[in-house]
């Protein structure tokens, strides 16, 4: 790498290297990625970028630790020390991963002080699987002797992570591989890369054994080699629905294991015994969340049609009374989006709607008093049919519909006409409407009067929102292999 190039991260005490092996390491070039912070607009940080000879390190590293090192062959309490020990340091960093996260994405720094001890909670729970969770079933098989289901780890997995809320993602997929006894390849968004450098510094901190996890900073080219190499057994990926599909397909072609949490255009739908202005008060709430880069945001509100002017009323009034504006300002309620391409392309759906004939209620523009900074105003439309573009296409932005409907069953069926099932909800005071209503939505999480999701118990989508589930027990299966084991006797283990 030549010596004129600096590479620095506020944070991060390694952005000229990756963490391959258990060390930090030269890459093989020079390349580097520029992040931006979209409040300013201003370079934030520099960093290395992979090229193919780091992902074939980053692989191999993971397959010698795989496939001759400890951590597969050790106990999954054992395991789980490590897990509690990863959750302790994680609010060590709290600070650290917060400050990173609003000046990477613009994610609101009030919102980050929550960041870590999700993060933390997380790694504890998967800890306490170890003594609850069956890896190993006994049966009687129909020959006779002993039966035995064990679980195992699936191998060496990549989890590729996005931009939005890159230390939530990092958990959920890192921690129930950890648990597992799987090794792992942690690639980043070039965007968004600072957290995946502070786990690295977490895992050497805690002396996690060399090659478990391996941090990789690269773009989509290089990503793909890795999704393609055939020292990777297992790809688990959160991002949209058409690199979700090019990933499949990859992963087809040598039958890898894949989980895939891929994008949404979820449906809120009211019924005719619920407060519109509590409604529209929760829907501006959650829209505003990471400046709409949610995959599970509500972004389909299906109201009855007698109601539908009364309720864009209040969610206009709802929605422009958000405070947009500098994301480290613990007063504001909404920060900038991602970067100039996400803008670009949220103002161009909200140009795509107004074409179409929806009625703006709120926002549709640029926030005036801020001259610089990716912002745009939280943006409400009316009137959507839900045949318009802005009700098909993932915008991921604070953008929302409202979807007039005739009937209940009506509602239902616009909920369901979409290539999406990620979430959803149901605003009403009757919990056995909701009841009735959720289980005919296709859908992977269903909510009550509200933006709801639980990564305790499962989050993940029917249809083109994805394959596989992350969080709970439902987000550990992925990472285990069964194998069935058919003894004449049962092992010594058993007969204690």
């Amino acid at each position: 790498m030549s010596d004129t190039i600096t590479l620095n991260h506020p944070h991060v005490a390694h952005a000229d290297r990756f963490f391959i092996g258990g060390e930090w390491v030269a890459p093989s070039s020079g390349s580097t990625i520029q992040v931006i912070t979209p409040s300013t607009e201003e370079l934030y940080a520099t960093v290395a970028e992979a090229q193919e000879a780091d992902i074939d390190r980053a692989v191999a590293a993971a397959r010698e630790a795989f496939d001759h090192g400890p951590w597969p062959r050790m106990s999954h309490a054992e395991r789980a020390k490590y897990l509690q020990a990863i959750a302790r340091a994680i609010i060590a960093r709290t600070g650290d991963l917060a400050t990173i996260w609003t000046s990477e994405v613009g994610a609101l720094r009030s919102a980050g002080d929550y960041s870590a001890p999700s993060a933390a909670g997380a790694y504890d729970y998967y800890a306490s699987l170890a003594d609850s969770f069956a890896f190993e079933e006994r049966h009687t098989p129909q020959t006779g002797g002993t039966g035995l289901l064990v679980r195992e780890p699936v191998g060496v997995v990549a989890a590729i992570i996005p931009w939005n809320g890159p230390l939530g993602l990092i958990t959920w997929k890192c921690a129930p591989a950890l648990l597992a006894g799987c090794t792992v390849i942690v690639k980043p968004s070039p965007e968004a890369p600072g957290a995946a450098y502070i786990m690295a510094e977490i895992m050497a901190e805690i002396g996690l054994p060399k090659g478990v996890f391996n941090v990789v900073t690269a773009d989509r080219e290089v990503s793909e080699l890795l999704v393609r190499h055939p020292g990777v057994d297992k790809v688990t990926f959160t991002g949209s629905s058409a690199a979700g599909k090019r990933i499949a397909s990859l992963c087809g072609e040598r039958i890898a294991r894949c989980t895939l949490e891929l994008g949404g255009k979820s449906a809120g739908i009211i019924l005719d015994d619920y407060d519109l202005g509590k409604a529209a008060k929760s829907i501006a709430g959650s829209a505003r969340m990471m400046t709409g880069q949610v995959c599970s945001s509500l972004t389909r509100i299906i109201v009855p049609r007698q109601r539908h002017d009364e309720l864009l009323d209040a969610m206009g009034a709802a929605f422009s009374a958000i405070k947009v504006g500098d994301p480290f300002d613990r007063t504001m309620e909404m920060g900038p989006l991602a970067m100039k391409r996400q803008r670009d392309r949220v103002e161009m759906y909200i140009a795509k709607g107004k074409a179409e004939g929806a009625t703006v209620a709120a926002g549709g523009g640029r926030p005036k008093h801020l001259d610089r900074g990716y912002f745009v105003e939280p943006t409400v439309f009316g009137n959507v049919d839900n045949n318009m573009t802005i009700a098909r296409e993932e915008i991921f932005g604070p953008v929302v519909s409202v979807i007039p409907a005739d009937s209940e069953d009506q509602a239902i069926a616009i909920a369901n006409d979409t290539v999406f099932g990620l979430n959803a909800s149901v605003f009403t005071n009757d919990c056995d409407r909701a009841y009735a209503i959720a289980r005919e939505i296709r859908a992977g999480t269903i909510g009550h009067n509200g933006f709801k999701t639980d990564f305790s118990i499962a989050f993940g989508g029917f249809k083109q929102s994805g394959l596989g589930r992350e969080g709970g027990t439902e987000g550990l299966l992925p990472f285990l292999e069964a194998k069935t084991v058919i003894l004449d006797n049962p092992p010594s283990h058993l007969k204690e």
